[in-house]
C-alpha cells in the first residue's frame, strides 16, 4: 500500500467477486468487476500473486482466477501473547495455531480470522499464516497516553494487544501519562498500525479506583445497565405485592436465617433446620430458601439481556459489578431481615448419614429472622451461653441443629472422597485512597464450612431434579485430570516419596488420600497445589460428566441467581418443571454473547460432550444451551481475570513503598527464567529472575520443577525458604521483581532427630 499511489482492491473485495461466478475470471474481467484502471494493474496483480501465495484463491489453465475450494483454511479467534505472538484457537477446538509476530501485526486479540497451515514452528506447534479477517472484535482500547519523535500514540494497557495505537487528531483534554479510552478509527494491517481517537480520560496513574476503571475497559466488562433496563427495574415494587404472595407456600413464620460475611450486601440464600425421623432414622430436615429472581427477571427483557450479557458479578476490593441492578441485587432481592420475599426453596431430608433420602422445590414467599455473620455464628457455636447466643437466644437451638447436620454432611463428603483442601485465602484492606493497607488471611470457620456443604445439598439436589426430568440445562462440570497431567503430577509427586493411586483414572478419594500422605509437612502447600493444578477447571455444559472434585454424578448451581445467570437460568428450568412445561431458552441474540472463550474452557467443554465415548447431543435446543455455557464460562474467567489484574496492581503499588527491604518467603514456582517468591508476612509474590539467582548458569528441571547449578550445584526448588530483597516494581506490567539475598534453605521435615534446622538446599547432598 505504500509502494502503489493508487487504491488497491482489498483480499475480501477479490474474494466477494470471485465468489459470484463458478468459472472465474481472468485479469481483465476481474479488473473491471472491481473497477481497477490499467495504470493500477501492478499493485492489483501483485495482491493477485499474494492471494495465490495465501492459498486463498487459484490460477488455472487458461490463467482464470477462483475461490480456492479445496484450501482448508481454519478458522478461529486469535488470542495474544505479551511477547509479542499470538496463537489461533480454533472453532473444532484442535491444538492451537502459532502466530509469528510478524502475522500479529494484521490483527488484533479476538478478531475472527481465517488462517492456513504453513508446517511447524521451532517448539514443534503448528504455525500458520492469516488468510483472512472475518470480524474485528477490538473497538475499543485504554491505555497511557504517550508522546514520542513530535507525535502522540496509545500505549495499551493489555499487553497482549502488540500494537502501539497512533493517536488520531488530537489529544484535547487528555495530558501525557494519563490514562485514556480510545475508539479504533482504523484496524491493523500487514502494513500499517491501528489508530484510534480518545473517547475517555480515566485519569493519572495516583487516583484512587484508577486500577478499577482500566480493569473494566481493558477485560471488556459490561459495567453501565441499559436505560431500558434500569426503567425495568425503577418500576419494580419495593416490597412484596399481597397478589405475588398468592399461591406461594407461606414460609414466614419458619425461622429461616442469613448467615454471610460482615461486608456482604445481597443476601440470596436463607437456612433453616431440624431434626426429623424418617423410618426409624433420626436425620434432618434441611430447608434452603434461594431469592426468586427468576420472577423479577423475565426471559427477553431488558434486565434479562443485561444480565446474560454480564453473566456473573465482578468483586473488585471496595466495588462490586454487579450483575442486576441495586434495586434488586440489594432490593427486592435481597433476603434482607425483618422483610417479606419471594423465594425458590428446595425442601429436604437427610440422613443420619448424610444422604438426601428426599426431597422437593417449590415457589415460596418468607420472612428472614435475622441477618448473621459467620463470626458471630461461630461465636454462637463455640460458646452457646456466650454474649452473641444471648443476643440471638431464640436462633440458638436452630444454630446448633444447622451444626449437627454440617457435621453429618463432612462426614459424608469424606466417605464420598471429595476433594477438600485448605487453602490460605487473602482479603485486602484498602485505605481511603483506595490503595492496600494490609493483606491479611481470610479465616474459614465452621460457620463458613456449614453454609458451604447447605448449599451443596440444594446444588446437588437441583441437578437431580432436571435430569430425573430429562430437561436440558447447564450443569457445573468438572471433568477427570488429563492423561497428561496425571503423568506430570505423578513424576513431582514421586520425587517427595508421595503416591497418587487410581491409573489413568483416578478417583477424587486417590486425591485425598495423596493429601493424608504430606499432612503436615513444611512443603504441604505447595504438593497440595501441584494436585490442584494437576486438575480441570471447571465450566458449564448441558452435557452431564459429573463434578470430579466434589464427587458428584450430576451438580448444578442453584443457590446464588442474583450474582450467576446459570443459577437463574436453573431457577427458571425447575419452575417450568413445576408448572407442567418446558423452559428452552429464546430471544439469544449470539453477536452479544462472549464466544472467544479461552482455549483451556472451549477443550474442556469439548471433552465433556464426548465423554465416556458418548456423542455431543444434537439439535438445535442443546446447541443454544451449549452457546449459553460456552458464554457464562467465558464470562466468569474474564471476571475472574479482571479481579486479579485489579489486586496485581494494588500489590505492585502496596510494594512499591518497600522498595530495598528484605523479607522472608517460600519459592511458590520455579520456571526456566527464574522463581516465584511468595513473601510469609506480606501474602505478595513476586519473580527472582534466573540473573539474579547468583553467578552460574542454571538448569531447568520440568519434571523436579528445579533450578540447578551447574557449576555450584545450588539447587532451588519448590518450598525453599529464601531471604529477598524488593529490587523492582513494574505497574504496567503488573510485575514485582525481588533480588536474592540468602538462601535456599530447605525446610525442616518433621520427626527427624538429626535435623538442626533449615540448611541450605545446594549443601544438603541428596
Amino acid at each position: 500500500m505504500k509502494k502503489y499511489p493508487y487504491p488497491i482492491p482489498s483480499r475480501e473485495e477479490i474474494m466477494a467477486a470471485l465468489r459470484e461466478t463458478s468459472r472465474g475470471y481472468g485479469v481483465k474481467t476481474l479488473a473491471r468487476e472491481l473497477q481497477v484502471k490499467t495504470k493500477e494493474y501492478e499493485g492489483f496483480l501483485k495482491r493477485l500473486d499474494a492471494m495465490v501465495r495465501d492459498g486463498q484463491i487459484v490460477q488455472d489453465v487458461k490463467g482464470s482466477y477462483k475461490v480456492n475450494t479445496s484450501a482448508r483454511f481454519i478458522t478461529g479467534y486469535v488470542q495474544g501473547h505479551p511477547d509479542g505472538h499470538g496463537f489461533l484457537i480454533r472453532d473444532d477446538g484442535e491444538e492451537p495455531i502459532y502466530l509469528s509476530e510478524r502475522e500479529m501485526h494484521k490483527v488484533m486479540p479476538n478478531d475472527r480470522v481465517e488462517v492456513r497451515i504453513l508446517g511447524v514452528d521451532g517448539k514443534g506447534r503448528p504455525e500458520g499464516t492469516v488468510v483472512k479477517v472475518t470480524s474485528r472484535s477490538t473497538t475499543h482500547v485504554v491505555g497511557r497516553l504517550v508522546r514520542e519523535d513530535g507525535g502522540w500514540r496509545i500505549a495499551p494497557e493489555d499487553r497482549r494487544i502488540a500494537h502501539d495505537i497512533l493517536l488520531d487528531g488530537k489529544p484535547g483534554k487528555a495530558r501525557e501519562g494519563q490514562y485514556v479510552n480510545a475508539e479504533l478509527t482504523s484496524q491493523p494491517t500487514r502494513y500499517a498500525p491501528p489508530m484510534a481517537k480518545i473517547t475517555e480520560v480515566l485519569g493519572n496513574r495516583e487516583d484512587a479506583g484508577i486500577e478499577i476503571e482500566i480493569a473494566v475497559r481493558k477485560f471488556g466488562l459490561p459495567h453501565v445497565f441499559s436505560p431500558a433496563a434500569m426503567q425495568q427495574a425503577g418500576a419494580l415494587p419495593d416490597t412484596v405485592l399481597p397478589e405475588e404472595a398468592k399461591g406461594r407456600i407461606d414460609l414466614r413464620d419458619v425461622p429461616l436465617v442469613t448467615i454471610d460475611g460482615e461486608d456482604a450486601r445481597d443476601f440470596d440464600d436463607a437456612v433453616y433446620c431440624e431434626p426429623v425421623t424418617v423410618k426409624g432414622d433420626n436425620g434432618y430436615r434441611l430447608v434452603v430458601a434461594i431469592a426468586d429472581v427468576s420472577h423479577y427477571v423475565q426471559p427477553g427483557t431488558p434486565l434479562d439481556a443485561d444480565a446474560l450479557a454480564r453473566a456473573t458479578s465482578t468483586y473488585f476490593p471496595r466495588r462490586v459489578i454487579p450483575m442486576l441492578p441495586e434495586k434488586l441485587s440489594n432490593g427486592i432481592c435481597s433476603l434482607n431481615p425483618d422483610v417479606d420475599r419471594l423465594v425458590m426453596v428446595c425442601d429436604a431430608v437427610v440422613s443420619s448419614e448424610g444422604s438426601v433420602t428426599a426431597y422437593q422445590f417449590y415457589p415460596a414467599v418468607m420472612h428472614s429472622a435475622a441477618r448473621l455473620t459467620y463470626t458471630a455464628v461461630y461465636a454462637i457455636l463455640q460458646n452457646p451461653a456466650g454474649p452473641e447466643a444471648v443476643q440471638h437466644k431464640p436462633l440458638v437451638k436452630h444454630l446448633q441443629d444447622l451444626y449437627g447436620l454440617y457435621k453429618v454432611l463432612a462426614q459424608a463428603r469424606e466417605r464420598r472422597g471429595a476433594i477438600d483442601f485448605e487453602t490460605v485465602e487473602t482479603e485486602i484492606i484498602c485505605n481511603d485512597n483506595g490503595k492496600i493497607e494490609k493483606i491479611l488471611p481470610r479465616v474459614r470457620n465452621d460457620a463458613h464450612k456449614l453454609i458451604e456443604e447447605c448449599m451443596l445439598v440444594a446444588n446437588v439436589c437441583a441437578a437431580a431434579f432436571i435430569a430425573h426430568h430429562q430437561h436440558e440445562g447447564l450443569y457445573r462440570v468438572h471433568a477427570h485430570p488429563s492423561i497428561e497431567k496425571l503423568q506430570q503430577v505423578r513424576a513431582f509427586l514421586a520425587l517427595s516419596g508421595i503416591t497418587l493411586g487410581g491409573g489413568e483414572s483416578p478417583e477424587p478419594m486417590d486425591y485425598a488420600a495423596a493429601a493424608r500422605q504430606f499432612a503436615g509437612r513444611p512443603d504441604a502447600t505447595i504438593l497440595q497445589t501441584m494436585l490442584l493444578r494437576s486438575m480441570q477447571q471447571a465450566v458449564y455444559t448441558p452435557d452431564n460428566v459429573g463434578h470430579f472434585g466434589l464427587a458428584f454424578e450430576a451438580y448444578m448451581h442453584f443457590t446464588s441467581p442474583i450474582r450467576r445467570y446459570p443459577d437463574l437460568l436453573t431457577h427458571r428450568v425447575i419452575k417450568a418443571i413445576l408448572a407442567g412445561g418446558k423452559y428452552v431458552p429464546h430471544g439469544i441474540d449470539r453477536k452479544k454473547l462472549n464466544l472467544d472463550v479461552p482455549a483451556s474452557i472451549r477443550k474442556q467443554v469439548m471433552q465433556s460432550q464426548n465423554a465416556g465415548g458418548r456423542p455431543a447431543k444434537a439439535g438445535r435446543e442443546h446447541a443454544v444451551w451449549e452457546m449459553l455455557g460456552l458464554h457464562c464460562s467465558a464470562n466468569e474467567r474474564r471476571a475472574d481475570d479482571a479481579s486479579h489484574d485489579v489486586e496485581q496492581w494494588l500489590k505492585c503499588w502496596y510494594m512499591r513503598d518497600r522498595l530495598g527491604e528484605e523479607f522472608m518467603g517460600s519459592i511458590a514456582s520455579v520456571t526456566a527464567f527464574g522463581v516465584f517468591v511468595g513473601l510469609d508476612d506480606l501474602y505478595v509474590e513476586g519473580l527472582v529472575h534466573v540473573t539474579d539467582l547468583g553467578q552460574d548458569y542454571f538448569h531447568y528441571d520440568d519434571i523436579r520443577r528445579e533450578l540447578r547449578g551447574e557449576r555450584s550445584g545450588v539447587c532451588f526448588h519448590l518450598a525453599d525458604k529464601v531471604k529477598v530483597q524488593v529490587a523492582r516494581v513494574n505497574l504496567d506490567a503488573r510485575q514485582i521483581d525481588f533480588r536474592l539475598v540468602e538462601g535456599p534453605f530447605r525446610q525442616e521435615m518433621p520427626k527427624k532427630p538429626d535435623d538442626d534446622g533449615p540448611v541450605p538446599s545446594g549443601q544438603t547432598g541428596k
